[in-house]
């Protein structure tokens, strides 16, 4: 069974509330339906119920009686989330009155049915671009315990299961934060470790990336490496990583006993933590497209809860299947 298949088999076994804010949006429709169609995860559309009950008739989504529909304009709980959401920011100056509308947004609405424990996770950005996914999730769901830095992972699926766990790597950060420094990248090596395991399933083998493998150049990027991986291993040390390694020496063994002997990850690292953003969204199309790997994601990381953002150009079948990521993260944050 391939790695979607496995994913959406947990998530039918542990069915989350994922809530969808675009609701009216004809493609989120369609997914929806799919998603109450095989039980993967208990919807609640966000959307004018007219509306949606016109494009359900008109585009035959049988299956859409099986999912829950919020009007953001007109519901019971709309005057405890306008308060909810004034107690979160009136510090920041937000007004009551601002609250309540912002709390007919769909984007507010979602991370605040999340926030009161209404939902367990959102996917959004089918209309809306990633800073307005992203800004009512940082101001209300806010970063988990331990966590300031949000980062964006994608699951690698090669077709030369000679490298990572037979074929399956961890890519991050690829997405959100362009410089990270020391105690950010740390914090994305912890983050990715938890992808690794929660919707991977592989035990995390965490290479701190550079190009510099311990200590063959001197260079200020090269300390910043160094100093993110001393961080990892004081905060976690139940976590296998290493580095700084080249990229060589993290998935080719005989390259990484030579140039990191004794080293556990070194030739078999299956989290590759990039030093930036810039080289870490190059290395993942990079392989993508040369080596014709399957990427998964951005798979959002660092979140209290998770919510996840989609390209504008997203498929139908893009929206099930992250609906379905995020609930194994819902999954694995509640096991945890």
């Amino acid at each position: 069974m391939d790695l979607i298949s496995l994913i959406k088999e947990n998530a039918k076994k542990n069915r989350q509330r994922i809530v969808l804010p675009e609701g009216e949006e004809t493609r989120t429709l369609e997914a929806a339906n799919i998603l109450a169609k095989e039980g993967l995860a208990d919807v609640i559309l966000l959307g004018n119920p007219d509306i949606i009950a016109t494009k359900a008739s008109e585009l035959n989504l049988e299956h859409l009686s099986k999912t829950s529909i919020v009007n953001p304009l007109d519901h019971p709980k709309k005057e405890a989330y306008a308060q909810l959401l004034y107690e979160l920011r009136k510090n920041k100056g937000l007004t009551i009155e601002k609250a309540t509308t912002l709390a007919e947004d769909p984007l507010y609405l979602a991370t605040l049915m999340i926030k009161s424990g209404d939902a367990d996770g959102e996917v959004a950005g089918a209309q809306n671009a990633t800073g307005n996914v992203l800004r009512p999730a940082f101001q209300v769901v806010k970063t988990k315990k331990g966590i300031n830095v949000v980062s964006g992972a994608f699951i690698m699926i090669l077709k030369d299961e000679n490298y990572g766990d037979k074929g399956i790597m961890v890519f991050a950060d690829c997405a959100v934060t362009p410089e990270p420094n020391s105690e950010q990248l740390a914090e994305i090596a912890i983050s990715s470790a938890e992808t690794a395991k929660a919707i991977a399933g592989i035990d995390p083998k965490i290479a701190m990336l550079s190009f510099s493998t311990k200590g063959s150049a001197q260079h200020d990027d090269v300390s910043k490496v160094v100093k993110a991986f001393e961080i990892v291993k004081e905060t976690r040390p139940d976590l296998d990583i290493d580095g700084e390694l080249q990229a060589d020496a993290a998935i080719v063994d005989a390259v990484g006993q030579a140039k990191a002997p004794g080293s556990n990850v070194a030739g078999h690292a299956n989290v590759m933590v990039f030093p930036n953003l810039e080289s870490g969204n190059i290395a993942y199309k990079l392989v993508q497209r040369l080596a014709g790997a399957e990427a998964i994601g951005p798979i959002l990381q660092g979140m209290a809860a998770p919510i996840n953002d989609l390209s504008r150009g997203c498929s139908v079948d893009d929206i099930v299947n992250l609906v379905a990521i995020t609930a194994n993260q819902s999954i694995a944050l509640k096991n945890s």
